[in-house]
């Protein structure tokens, strides 16, 4: 093989790696202060949301429907008749 050849080769093999390498980093510059930037934004909103529901307000923050109380609790109401197995007739299937 000769050299253009090689040289070829190298350029279809590596060059459209090297490209989206590059690409990639040029991407990845700001990553840290965006991230830094986000996590400081959710941390106020969690300490907002933190001090909304602190107070006894039940309804929701949007002015809707607050969460239903339970009336009283009571057995549930069997559909169908259980049947125990004995304890010493137990077999794996």
């Amino acid at each position: 093989m000769s050299t253009t050849t090689d040289a070829i080769t190298a350029a279809v093999l590596f060059g459209p790696g090297a490209v989206l390498g590059a690409c990639h980093l040029v991407s990845r510059r700001g990553d840290k202060s965006d991230s830094a930037a986000v996590r400081q934004v959710l941390a106020e909103s969690a300490a907002e949301r933190a001090t909304r529901t602190a107070g006894s307000d039940t309804a929701p923050p949007d002015g809707g429907e607050g969460a239903p109380t339970p009336a009283h609790a009571e057995q549930p109401v069997r559909l169908a008749t259980v049947h125990q197995f004995p304890a010493g007739r137990r077999r794996a299937a």
